[in-house]
């Protein structure tokens, strides 16, 4: 099985930086995507940011971000492949939320515990 360990949440003043990270632990396949979803309370989980790994398929890893986030938030990969950071800079008040790690791999859905992100005005 699959198994996701999130770590680098907290309290941070608004236009301050906060980064995440998200280990993998388990059968890992080579080709999956990971990602970060935020869940704030009364609201749906959304998706923050994706980023796909197919080595030997695509050169590179592709990412996607949610539009309220572009050139805020980066997502990217550790070396063993098997890590996912997001760097949150310029934070808001509104992007306080849980954050949740998720690795999708063979049409499965593996997701971490989730971390809190509070941005104080």
């Amino acid at each position: 099985q699959v198994q996701l360990v999130e770590s680098g949440g907290g309290l941070v003043q608004a236009g301050g930086s906060l980064r995440l990270s998200c280990a993998a632990s388990g059968s890992i396949f080579t080709i999956n995507v990971m990602g970060w979803y935020r869940q704030s309370p009364g609201k749906q989980r959304e998706l923050v940011a994706t980023i796909i790994s197919a080595d030997k398929i695509i050169s590179g890893d592709k990412t996607n971000y949610a539009d309220s986030v572009k050139g805020r938030f980066t997502i990217s990969r550790g070396n063993a492949k098997n890590t996912v950071y997001l760097q949150m800079d310029s934070l808001k008040p509104e992007d306080t939320a849980v954050y949740f790690c998720n690795l999708r791999q063979l049409l499965r859905d593996y997701w971490g515990q989730g971390t809190q992100v509070t941005v104080s005005a």
